[in-house]
């Protein structure tokens, strides 16, 4: 398992300064580093909540072959048809980040010409990548989970990016509030909290 540094400045808890490249990212960023191949000289970069979407933009922008636009599905269609525009006119290919999939686009001509531009999708994360994510958001917030700790969590973790900060948050909180370190009774109580009670990939 590998990760890209990014081009920040700051880091904090909830905005690593690298981002994990796994089986649900792999394809895309490998589409982001090369966008002569675009077509049109654009691209939609969509995938679940969480999933790196906005920081995978900036590693694009920070390339310098690309501008990036993020949160484009809230953003006024005309000027997305002018910006469009304006990325052909320049020759810079142009990255749309979304929320949403589909993205229903209201613009007839802004639909006709996103619709010809090259889509990509990050997925859902494999064992692998939830491991990884686990520690890269430990690692964030400078929290050592203990022995055990991805043994114990991966198989019972949703596949879900929000899901996965989110437990690492919890367990991080709760031995804060407990002024012990994480241990079984830790990563226990944080999955109960954030995934109920039942644990639906629980061996």
């Amino acid at each position: 398992m590998s990760q890209i540094a990014l081009p920040l400045t700051t880091r904090r808890a909830d905005d690593p300064a690298r981002i994990v490249v796994g089986n649900a990212n792999r394809a895309a960023i490998d589409a982001l580093a090369d966008p002569s191949g675009w077509p049109y000289g654009a691209a939609i970069l969509a995938g679940p909540s969480r999933s790196g979407k906005t920081l995978l933009a900036r590693w694009a922008e920070g390339q310098g072959a690309v501008e990036a636009i993020d949160d484009a599905d809230s953003a006024d269609e005309t000027e997305l048809f002018h910006r469009w525009n304006r990325a052909q006119e320049s020759g810079q290919p142009l990255l749309l980040v979304t929320n949403r999939d589909p993205w229903e686009i209201a613009l007839p001509d802004l639909r006709s010409r996103l619709g010809a531009a090259l889509h990509l999708m990050i997925g859902i994360p494999d064992d692998e990548m939830i491991a990884a994510l686990i520690e890269a958001h430990a690692e964030a917030r400078s929290l050592v989970l203990g022995d055990g700790a991805l043994t114990y969590l991966v198989p019972r973790l949703e596949r879900s990016f929000a899901g996965i900060e989110a437990v690492v948050a919890t367990i991080d909180r709760l031995s804060l509030e407990r002024m012990a370190p994480p241990t079984l009774s830790v990563w226990r109580d944080a999955l109960e909290a954030v995934q109920g009670a039942e644990q639906p990939r629980l061996l």
